[in-house]
């Protein structure tokens, strides 16, 4: 009987590694050049080899998210008040379709950022020039109710990029009692006690994280094990550590994602930890085009592995696949998507050479091919 199972899981082995290894990854981009939208493609991430697969037309889809369920995928549309919103798209993992099915306000002027909550029946959303943030509930169908908007006020020091508030993510804990808002324009992460009942957003206890003056928080991301928490300022070019424990951030280490010796303009944007929580990368726009290579200890301390060249300009964000084995990278200006591979234990980044063609690409995310 025993070896009746262990033969009945040899043969279940290639089918989950199957299922592991074969990705749809969706694409957002600004449409002001080649592009018209959102693109699919269906990747093997043990190989590297990548296939187009759809395409569906939507204005300006910087940033995605998928419902926990991924059957719907939410786009911000980054323009204007009167235009800004955010569009629903039904997803079809059986082959890789998307169908626009709804669109809302998103509140604000020129929406950057998109989340879903863990529950899947809220939408939180950055609007960048509105200087605000909304949450919109998620019907049974999919669809998206009226937004419920929090404005922000102040400013800081760099009166040209700090001359109001530029809210630039809405990162739900990984509880989902809280929200994480990262405000460029008043050098803040304010933090927000979330109701995933009613969806309303109010200021936490301790309501807000200040970054150094100057630095411009932008993104935001949780270590896996849900006690540490890492942020990227796209000014100050610069990884801040914190621990992280029932809606506080603690401060413990601040470190350049640039060389000591780096002169040129800072122009941080993205940041990921790997799956196995032993490595940080954080993506550095013109004129370095760098992705920084971090290692994490125990402790969650940061320590410079190195840099890798993203092989093409303003690298927006980037993002590794579930896997662990490669790390993909959205470089906007020259309309294309590097594939690395990421060697696990040392956590450095080799170019496969491997490239996807995309009109000015931004975003990137997973999803279970069926």
């Amino acid at each position: 009987m025993k070896m009746i199972w262990y033969n009945i899981l040899l043969l279940a082995l290639p089918i989950i590694s199957d299922c592991q290894m074969n990705q749809y990854l969706l694409i957002g981009t600004y449409t002001r050049g080649k592009s018209e939208g959102l693109y699919v493609y269906k990747m093997n991430t043990e190989t590297g080899e990548i296939h187009f697969v759809s395409q569906a037309k939507a204005a300006n889809p910087s940033y995605l998210d998928l419902s926990p369920d991924e059957k719907f995928v939410y786009a911000v549309n980054e323009d204007a008040s009167d235009k800004g919103s955010v569009s629903v798209f039904a997803f079809d993992k059986s082959n890789g379709s998307l169908k626009y099915i709804d669109k809302q306000s998103s509140g604000g002027d020129h929406p950057c950022y998109v989340a879903v909550n863990k529950t899947g029946k809220w939408v939180a959303v950055a609007n960048y020039t509105g200087g605000s943030f909304s949450t919109l509930p998620i019907m049974a169908n999919g669809t998206l109710g009226a937004p419920n908007t929090v404005q922000h006020t102040g400013s800081s020091v760099n009166k040209e990029r700090q001359e109001k508030p530029h809210v630039h993510s809405t990162v739900f804990s990984p509880d989902d009692k809280y929200l994480f808002v990262p405000d460029l324009g008043i050098d803040k992460v304010m933090i927000y006690s979330f109701n995933a009942g009613s969806g309303k957003a109010e200021p936490a206890p301790v309501p807000f994280a200040a970054s150094q003056a100057g630095f411009g928080p932008r993104h935001f991301t949780f270590h896996p094990n849900g006690k540490l928490a890492y942020l990227i300022t796209e000014m100050g070019g610069a990884v801040s550590a914190y621990k992280y424990k029932d809606g506080k951030l603690t401060l413990f280490q601040q470190i350049s994602s640039y060389p000591a010796d780096f002169t040129g303009k800072k122009w941080s944007a993205d940041i990921h930890v790997s799956p196995d929580g032993k490595f940080l990368y954080a993506s550095n726009r013109t004129p370095a085009n760098t992705i920084a290579i971090f290692s994490i200890d125990k402790s969650g301390k940061l320590k410079t592995v190195g840099y890798e060249s993203t092989k093409g300009d303003v690298p927006r964000n980037f993002t590794i696949d579930p896997s662990g084995n490669l790390l993909l990278v959205a470089n906007q200006e020259t309309n294309n998507i590097v594939i690395f591979r990421r060697d696990q234990k040392t956590g450095l980044l080799t170019d496969t050479g491997k490239r996807i063609e995309v009109g000015n690409p931004v975003c990137l995310k997973w999803a279970a091919v069926e």
